[in-house]
């Protein structure tokens, strides 16, 4: 007959089993160089990417996040800042002052107490779909009123358009609510205030955890802010775009600044929240150096298309050479974009890169932002090309004949 020790002392070999293998896992991280001695986050984000575990897709905190979130964006939209949000363009900084009030409440309820970054970084999962419910619901609506909107004012799909196709990529161009544009306040104060918002939630989390920030995960979160933060300085520059000139607002586009420029873009960080690394000086200075150089890249270059569409006879461009159009309007062929033809694309490229690289080399996936970001340039050099070989004709051809790159120089 078996004879088995009693119950105490059975748990207490179990409790001494379980100390046994926290303690090899410790040892285990501390050989594989990562810098923190804690035991392993536990989280959404972890479940999701590294490992299966029973999570719910649904929860009413996440909702009420996203809808409050939502809601603070459409009241600051009202605030009198700048020229005001009446303005035909809306062109007044008011961006850049939603950007601030919401980072300095956030940081002000954390500060308090009010409110950890664990509630958002610990709960992607039902972020994601207390968006994609909300993003339903928005074009749900948006479908509805263009049925009674002017037609002027719809997408026109030709004879191919379907329901499906009106209700993903939208009907109607320009809605609004109010004062506010709905496009731009989806794709301006959703997508990339969200973005910052994610960002910080997941640095707070951090300190929640660990006391002080990682070294990659600061480099990855500052390379993020000072582009998100210099969009927002330069606002305007996503009114001339095709999505917002010529583009419906349906489902698709709701659903991307809800979740794929938040969430998505903010992929290395929280993969260095959960896989913390160690890179050394020169690694990191390597780092800062190829953010810094696309960064005035992309900088530089849009600065000075921006400025020579604007004013082409303006002086501080006598030095360039240019070559003119049928269309009436000059081509940039030397400055930056004598270099290659579409240097702000290349740019953006590299800063996509410099915020991937402090997660090191063991996996692909705080790697896909970059990957994406890449391919979606590309396509779109592809079409702006295709769109100025029909405007420009001989003249853009002479332009690719004297620069032939269009991104990489001497590559693609």
């Amino acid at each position: 007959m078996e004879i088995l020790p009693p119950t105490d002392q059975r748990n207490g070999s179990a409790a001494h089993h379980r100390r046994n293998v926290q303690k090899e896992e410790t040892l285990d991280r501390v050989v594989n160089g990562t810098c923190s001695l804690e035991p392993k986050v536990h989280s959404v984000w972890s479940n999701i990417l590294f490992g299966p575990e029973r999570v719910s897709l649904w929860d009413w905190k996440a909702l009420q996040i996203v809808v409050a979130f939502t809601a603070l964006q459409g009241v600051l939209y009202y605030l009198p800042f700048g020229n005001g949000p009446q303005a035909a363009y809306l062109c007044s900084p008011t961006g850049l002052h939603a950007l601030a009030v919401t980072v300095l409440l956030l940081v002000a309820l954390w500060y308090c107490g009010m409110f950890q970054g664990s509630t958002v970084s610990g709960r992607v999962l039902q972020l994601v779909m207390a968006c994609t419910a909300l993003s339903l619901l928005a074009a749900t609506v948006l479908y509805l009123h263009s049925l009674s909107a002017d037609p002027r004012q719809l997408v026109d799909y030709g004879d191919g358009g379907n329901f499906l196709q009106e209700f993903a990529l939208g009907r109607i161009m320009d809605p609004s609510v109010g004062i506010i544009d709905l496009k731009q306040f989806c794709m301006v104060r959703i997508g990339f205030i969200g973005w910052a918002q994610v960002d910080l939630c997941c640095l707070l989390t951090e300190i929640e955890m660990r006391g002080t920030p990682s070294l990659p995960l600061m480099l990855v979160v500052t390379f993020q802010l000072i582009y998100i933060l210099d969009f927002f300085i330069d606002e305007e520059s996503v009114l001339p775009t095709k999505e917002y000139t010529e583009d419906g607002i349906g489902f698709i586009m709701i659903l991307g600044e809800y979740i794929w420029i938040p969430f998505f873009s903010s992929l290395p960080v929280h993969f260095l929240l959960h896989r913390p690394t160690h890179i050394c000086p020169l690694t990191t200075t390597i780092i800062c150096l190829l953010f810094g150089f696309g960064f005035l890249v992309y900088y530089l270059s849009n600065d000075q298309k921006d400025r020579f569409r604007k004013n082409p006879n303006d002086p501080v461009f006598a030095h360039l050479e240019t070559l003119a159009s049928p269309s009436g309007k000059n081509l940039l062929v030397s400055g930056w974009f004598g270099w290659v033809r579409h240097p702000n694309y290349l740019g953006d490229i590299l800063m996509a890169l410099a915020w991937c690289l402090p997660c090191g080399f063991t996996s692909l996936l705080p790697y896909l932002p970059f990957l994406q970001c890449t391919n979606l340039l590309r396509r779109r050099a592809n079409e702006l090309e295709e769109a100025c070989r029909e405007k420009h004709g001989t003249a853009w051809q002479e332009y690719c004949r004297r620069v032939p790159h269009k991104l990489v120089p001497h590559v693609y």
